[in-house]
């Protein structure tokens, strides 16, 4: 006769073996019962970065021109130039043209504190076939303002070349990061659209672009789209996180659920970690900075005088306003477009590389080097 224990044995084991056998020859069976399906009903689903996610299919076209029919962003290029920049935002244009603009026929805008001459006109236009427009920058939207008190800018100055700070002398820098911080989507030019790819002198466009990212923002519900991130100078910003924090203790309800502050912050805001996105590359969504919460924001931070007391940076700016006022899921990486502004560059790995038909050395890539904020931004979504 049969103990108790083996009848116990034997159904188990009857039990292993029907589970076995429905495992092999029913798929759907064998997922749901799979000891990472089953985990994950208790730890929940692993998440990753948007951007592992390949684009769809639906947003690529042909080599041949695109079909003027077919569905476009309201969206254009934006390049912030002076005439002595001929050479460099040609070499740029020229690659924008070749990589992309060819076959999606985006629209220009350039931008200067001054006008743009007829022969950089006519060079511009000379390399596409889409509209160009040329626009000067209202003075007191370039200029550092009156109210500044200059005596208390120009010791800042001062200390900072003392110390080597990267451009710490600049009053035309200043100027720029302020008008990129908080102007630029003002412009005249500008107000017509929604979507901005900005483009700078002398970068490198490594990859086909065969797909529409203009669409993917506008479809996806993205702001803000980049492709390096890393860390600033905290000599140039001393002042800038405590100014942050007064802003939002006063205007908790501008900060976004969900949002991704664990990108600048490792002790939930307490302190900055220094990690922006790059902004010599952005792709982004307009109404966004037009909004009400950024557009408070940008005119606390002026309020203060930290462009020109300090060396507030563009990059800083949009980076913070970015990661509070909007979900951390409406933030980007352009994984698949490769790009180089000196001296840091993203080249795309493995399949993603093949696919755009890169020419970066996928070994020169800045993407996890200790300098580089990406692995922050992967966490955020893990």
């Amino acid at each position: 006769m049969m103990t108790p224990m083996r009848y116990i044995l034997l159904v188990l084991g009857l039990i292993i073996s029907i589970h076995y056998i429905l495992s092999f020859t029913h798929e759907e069976y064998g997922k749901a019962t799979s000891i990472s399906n089953i985990a994950e009903q208790w730890t929940g689903p692993k998440s990753n970065p948007p951007y592992k996610t390949p684009v769809p299919d639906g947003y690529y076209k042909p080599d041949s021109p695109m079909d003027l029919q077919d569905r476009k962003a309201n969206a254009s290029f934006v390049m912030l130039v002076r005439n002595s920049d001929l050479s460099g935002i040609m070499s740029s244009m020229k690659q924008i043209e070749d990589r992309f603009n060819r076959k999606f026929q985006y629209p220009y805008v350039f931008l200067n504190d001054e006008p743009f001459t007829q022969s950089f006109k006519d060079h511009i236009q000379a390399l596409t076939n889409t509209t160009v427009q040329f626009g000067v920058i209202p003075s007191d939207h370039w200029h550092q303002p009156s109210w500044v008190d200059e005596d208390r800018a120009s010791k800042s100055r001062d200390e900072m070349v003392r110390n080597n700070v990267i451009y710490g002398g600049s009053v035309p820098y200043r100027n720029m990061c302020r008008f990129n911080s908080g102007f630029f989507y003002r412009h005249e030019l500008l107000q017509q659209y929604r979507y901005y790819w900005r483009v700078e002198p002398d970068i490198k466009l490594f990859c086909d672009v065969d797909y529409d990212p203009f669409l993917v923002m506008q479809d996806q519900n993205k702001v803000y789209g980049f492709t390096i991130s890393l860390y600033e100078y905290q000599a140039t910003i001393p002042t800038l996180w405590n100014t942050v924090k007064s802003f939002i203790n006063a205007n908790p309800d501008f900060v976004a659920p969900g949002n991704a502050m664990e990108f600048l912050s490792d002790d939930g805001g307490e302190s900055y970690n220094l990690c922006h996105f790059w902004s010599n590359f952005e792709i982004g969504d307009l109404d966004f900075w037009r909004g009400e919460a950024y557009s408070k924001f940008f005119e606390y931070l002026d309020e203060q005088g930290g462009f020109y007391y300090e060396r507030w940076g563009d990059a800083p700016v949009h980076s913070i306003g970015a990661a509070l006022f909007a979900k951390k899921e409406q933030i980007h990486f352009f994984n698949d477009i490769g790009y180089r502004h000196e001296p840091f560059q993203h080249c795309p790995q493995g399949d993603v590389h093949a696919k755009g038909k890169c020419w970066c050395d996928p070994g020169q890539n800045f993407d996890y080097e200790w300098y580089s904020c990406l692995n922050r931004y992967d966490k955020i979504f893990s």
